[in-house]
């Protein structure tokens, strides 16, 4: 069994609690019916948070935007997890859809499901997308129903890997390629263009693209961890761009907030570089890390030993409750450890979003 604990900003109801106050310390999440044994991703928008375990979608949050799906029953509570109605048309199966992916902008979310020979080629979208970023065209700004991208991925690939964030969504196909839509003013889909309503591939991208991660007006692109290949698309702002290092060799994860760039390398280290005024980039004598999760303006490492460490912007108490000013600069708190719970439990993984921040623990 696998219990989730969240912390943070926490005004829609975002972080599944069960209420609408923000906490600094971790609370367990709450689930309508059953909660999910193992969670693969999470995700979060500005006011709502999406959970992806075993190929089925949860939500929390503001429904208002329809990021969260349909709400059958006016009056459910936002301020707890629930399975996503998405109302998708599909054939007459014994199985239920798999969803293999998700992600989430301010005010949409983008899931992609599996076909019927098990790839990952049926991408959909759903919530309020006043700048493209629903990827159906530019008439269609608004919808609760999660509406297909047709004529997505081309014919013969697959999504590998989907990103988003506060305006723009990327997603890399399975032969290296990179697709983007949403807002592109700032250079953060390739060539700028104003908004791109439907997919487009991102051109001029010299190596085989595996993963991607998004910022607020920028997009980074990784290649496979033995070449170090990378590459930082849009704005320059906070010098995301102009200070990255000349390659990334033997990453292990990446993140990105709203202004700053994270790589953990496999040797535990993690780069980063960005904006740092709330002190949001890695603090001197950080120790080996084996996970880590980036929020808006903020970051959370877990450690070797089991320690969820917190740092960055911590305003609403996602970096826990001692900040100064409501930054914890230059260090980290420690928000959870292993340490203090029973034997037969350890910390699984830890999530970030936009001032939300969130561990799963097992037993």
């Amino acid at each position: 069994m696998t219990t989730i604990y969240a912390l943070g900003s926490n005004g829609s109801g975002q972080l599944g609690i069960g209420h609408k106050e923000d906490v600094s310390v971790p609370k367990p999440v709450l689930f309508n019916g059953s909660s999910p044994d193992r969670v693969t991703q999470l995700k979060a928008g500005g006011n709502h948070t999406l959970l992806l375990s075993s190929g089925i979608l949860y939500c929390a949050g503001d429904p208002a935007s329809g990021a969260c799906g349909s709400i059958s029953d006016s009056n459910s509570p936002g301020s707890r997890f629930r399975q996503a109605q998405l109302h998708i048309e599909e054939a007459p199966s014994s199985n239920p859809p798999v969803i293999r992916f998700c992600a989430a902008s301010w005010d949409s979310s983008v899931i992609v499901q599996q076909d019927e020979n098990g790839s990952a080629t049926k991408v959909y979208s759903f919530g309020t997308g006043n700048k493209g970023e629903l990827g159906t065209g530019e008439f269609l700004f608004r919808s609760s129903k999660a509406q297909l991208i047709k004529d997505f991925p081309p014919p013969g690939l697959e999504v590998v890997d989907l990103a988003a964030s506060v305006s723009h969504v990327v997603a890399v196909l399975s032969n290296g390629d990179v697709y983007g839509w949403g807002s592109a003013r700032k250079g953060q889909l390739g060539q700028p263009d104003g908004i791109i309503y439907s997919p487009r591939k991102i051109s001029g991208v010299d190596f085989k693209v595996i993963r991607a991660v998004c910022g607020r007006e920028f997009t980074y692109l990784l290649g496979e961890p033995e070449e170090g290949k990378h590459i930082v698309l849009g704005s320059d702002k906070w010098n995301v761009r102009s200070s990255a290092p000349p390659s990334a060799p033997k990453w292990k994860d990446v993140g990105a907030s709203w202004g700053s760039i994270f790589v953990l390398q496999d040797d535990g280290k993690l780069l980063s570089w960005g904006r740092d005024d709330h002190g949001q980039l890695s603090p001197p004598g950080m120790p080996a890390l084996s996970q880590i999760a980036i929020g808006s303006e903020h970051a959370l490492g877990l450690t070797s030993e089991g320690d969820v460490l917190a740092w960055g912007w911590g305003e609403h108490g996602n970096c826990g409750p001692n900040t100064t000013d409501g930054d914890v600069k230059g260090r980290w708190n420690v928000i959870a450890s292993s340490k203090y719970l029973p034997p037969e439990s350890k910390i699984l993984g830890i999530g970030a979003g936009c001032a939300t921040s969130w561990i799963c623990v097992s037993g």
